[in-house]
């Protein structure tokens, strides 16, 4: 029996990191009677056949885990955002920094393609909200270096929408990973999924990378579910102001006397971080929109 981590998934294969060296393996049929499947980063005790086949047989205690991108035991999750063709809806990071707070993980913010656009909004939105944001260019190498130390002695996931450029700073940051990267369909306004899996990358020094396919869209399905009235706690921002509405009830919506609301007025509050809220809440109430669901 030896242990390893899950560096990469493809076609019904793990591909997995021992001191040994990698080893491919194929997962037990348990995993499927229980409704459990391993993941890229995952760590696993895997045993080795007559044949010298793998097997993964045990997936050791998770740190965390999520829908997607479909990847466990994240210490942060690094959303790629762009100011540019494709310009990224401020929606789909507030929505993965509630997945980040609820789990335990920290959100870093990566604005790319600055050489084109400096993505202002975006940046003072989420400094503001007290993100770690950098600004990057994989073009021209800006910012790289900055976010490396951002992701020194972690096991970290790129996020974001399809072409952003997340394999394009892979690809600074780790030449020898030649990921496959994509022109952005001018057409379109979105980018191609150049990542079809998700794959660990070891940085040095400590420092695991996933670059995992992009999305288009929010989808509901992303979410893990979580009780409405536990959603201003994952909104950091809004911390200063909780407790302090006039009612302990207070959704933060319409009522008289909300904290909240007043540092909106008042703007100490970003908007779109607002805007957010109240659409998140909306679906929050939509039990059916939020069903727990069972582990990859």
């Amino acid at each position: 029996m030896t242990t390893g981590r899950i560096i990469k998934a493809l076609s019904g294969f793990y591909y997995v990191e021992t001191a040994d060296g990698l080893l491919e393996c194929k997962a037990r049929g348990k995993f499927r009677l229980d409704g459990t499947s391993p993941l890229v980063g995952d760590v696993v005790a895997c045993s080795i056949d007559s044949n010298g086949k793998g097997r993964v047989d045990q997936i050791l205690p998770r740190k965390n885990w999520f829908v997607r991108p479909a990847v466990a035991n994240i210490d942060a999750l690094v959303f790629v955002a762009a100011g540019t063709n494709p310009v990224t809806d401020p929606f789909l990071i507030d929505r993965v920094s509630v997945i980040a707070e609820e789990s335990g993980c920290e959100l870093i913010i990566c604005i790319n393609k600055t050489d084109i656009n400096s993505g202002d909004a975006l940046y003072e939105t989420y400094t503001a909200a007290g993100f770690p944001t950098v600004r990057t260019s994989a073009a021209t190498g800006e910012g790289t270096k900055k976010l490396l130390q951002l992701l020194r002695g972690k096991v970290c996931a790129f996020t974001g929408n399809s072409g952003v450029g997340k394999s394009s700073i892979l690809n600074v940051l780790l030449p020898e990973a030649r990921a496959e990267t994509g022109e952005v369909s001018e057409k379109l306004g979105r980018g191609r999924h150049t990542t079809r899996v998700t794959s660990l990358y070891d940085l040095g020094q400590d420092t695991y990378l996933a670059d995992t396919p992009g999305y288009a869209s929010f989808e509901l399905e992303m979410m893990k579910a979580i009780p409405k009235e536990a959603l201003a706690a994952d909104f950091r921002d809004f911390a200063p102001y909780l407790g302090d509405c006039r009612f302990n009830d207070c959704a933060h919506l319409k009522e008289p006397g909300c904290a909240v609301r007043a540092a909106l007025d008042e703007g100490r509050l970003m908007p779109s971080r607002y805007r957010s809220y109240v659409r998140l809440y909306e679906l929050c109430a939509q039990q059916n929109f939020w069903e727990k669901k069972t582990l990859p």
